[in-house]
């Protein structure tokens, strides 16, 4: 469906946005676990910064997409490491994406509904909430956690169908994931946005697939 980035909120119903890369900045998510995580493994396996950054990478690959890709409490089992208190250590780097915040509070007074709809694991959605404050600014909070599958699942969006009753002519939802996003339209929801520049710290990435925002702040 061919949709007007300026223009497209006056159709909605229900707006479902993602977190980390849409609205909060991923330079804080890449930069735990490409950079942090793997040189604290290296250290707690004896073997150097570039081996762990293997070892790990070829974990994640594993379970990308699956709902323990996202989950805390699994990489901490399956690394044997405290990862989210590495994540409270390194709290002060998470941030608004540009204009993001701005944009919370222009639609969180619109007539739509505004919904949080995420992967992230609930603890690290508490500590990016106690950090910024983002979830004052939804009707609703949606972890995929709470229901079994992510969002890359149809099952996911099948439960929250069920859950909340949404109509998916009348939902644009905007994500940073093409996996995502792709779920998103195999389920049947037709107005869709892809944030093109999720961490700040690179350039944007255009989007073929999907149509592209810099950033949530270009919809209006």
């Amino acid at each position: 469906m061919k949709i007007n980035p300026k223009s497209v909120l006056k159709n909605v119903e229900t707006l479902m946005l993602d977190m980390d890369g849409t609205l909060l900045d991923l330079a804080f998510d890449n930069y735990m676990w490409l950079e942090h995580i793997p040189r604290q493994f290296s250290l707690k396996k004896n073997i150097s910064y570039e081996e762990a950054k293997k070892l790990l990478a070829d974990k994640f690959m594993l379970a990308q997409g699956d709902l323990c890709w996202y989950s805390l409490d699994h990489w901490s089992d399956t690394l044997g490491m405290d990862i989210l208190k590495m994540h409270y250590d390194a709290s002060y780097k998470i941030k608004f994406l540009p204009k993001a915040q701005e944009f919370l509070e222009r639609v969180c007074n619109q007539k739509f509904r505004v919904l949080l709809v995420t992967n992230s694991h609930r603890a690290s959605l508490e500590l990016k909430d106690a950090n910024t404050g983002i979830c004052n600014y939804f009707d609703e909070i949606h972890s995929s956690h709470d229901y079994g599958f992510a969002k890359e699942n149809q099952k996911f969006w099948i439960a929250l169908q069920k859950k909340i009753d949404f109509d998916p002519k009348n939902t644009l939802f905007v994500d940073d994931c093409s996996y995502v996003l792709r779920s998103a339209k195999r389920y049947g929801i037709e107005m869709l946005l892809k944030v093109t520049q999720p961490d700040s710290r690179f350039s944007e990435k255009n989007s073929s697939e999907f149509k592209g925002v810099k950033q949530v702040a270009d919809i209006f």
